[in-house]
């Protein structure tokens, strides 16, 4: 298997975690792959992702599975089912559904990212930024709130929470999210004892 990959994206980093966590990091393939706005990558689009997102699984047979958290049930159910994401009843739909407001937020703080980094200067939207911003904020309360998810096991949830604030951390380092959610704080340092953690965290800018 191969993976489009960038060590700064969150969504990659994800499935990085999560391939380490079940033992199939040594299957995969990491593949370097370019989709920054407004610069092209006609083979990426054409061969791979015409969302030109990342990562993707290229499968050994060239089927190509995208999206990170459809990457990571594949793992899951490769090694096994059940581990990251629960099978059936009620917490599987909440795991899955904490999931995608992580999802969310990492979303918007990459608009946030591109905001700043490709947009004319001119043309900065200072009310769209601040929107988005605050969505990846507000987020990070609920879960500095949510003893379930802070206290439970090492599953999709908290993989996406450690890349999550990982990436604060490497696009908006004062940000003071430490400060402003302690609980959140405490977990990160836990968490960062994890070897899948530790060696996946992005390059310094």
């Amino acid at each position: 298997m191969k993976l489009s990959f960038s060590p700064a994206s969150p969504f990659a980093r994800k499935v990085r975690i999560a391939a380490i966590e079940l033992g199939l990091i040594d299957r995969i393939e990491f593949m370097s792959a370019a989709t920054i706005p407004g610069q092209p990558n006609e083979d990426y689009i054409h061969q791979v992702n015409p969302l030109k997102k990342l990562p993707a699984l290229i499968l050994d047979n060239g089927e190509v599975i995208i999206d990170s958290f459809v990457i990571a049930e594949y793992l899951d159910d490769l090694a096994g089912g059940g581990k990251l994401t629960p099978a059936s009843g009620p917490e599987r739909w909440r795991v899955r559904s904490d999931h995608s407001l992580l999802q969310g937020m990492m979303d918007s703080m990459l608009l946030c990212r591109y905001e700043q980094l490709v947009r004319p200067q001119p043309q900065f939207w200072q009310a769209w930024y601040d929107d988005h911003w605050n969505r990846a904020w507000t987020g990070f309360a609920k879960f500095d709130a949510s003893d379930k998810v802070l206290n439970g096991p090492f599953d999709i949830v908290q993989i996406a929470l450690t890349c999550a604030l990982g990436y604060a951390d490497f696009r908006f380092p004062d940000c003071g999210w430490r400060d402003a959610y302690p609980n959140l704080a405490a977990f990160n340092e836990r968490v960062m004892q994890r070897e899948s953690v530790r060696i996946s965290v992005p390059p310094a800018a």
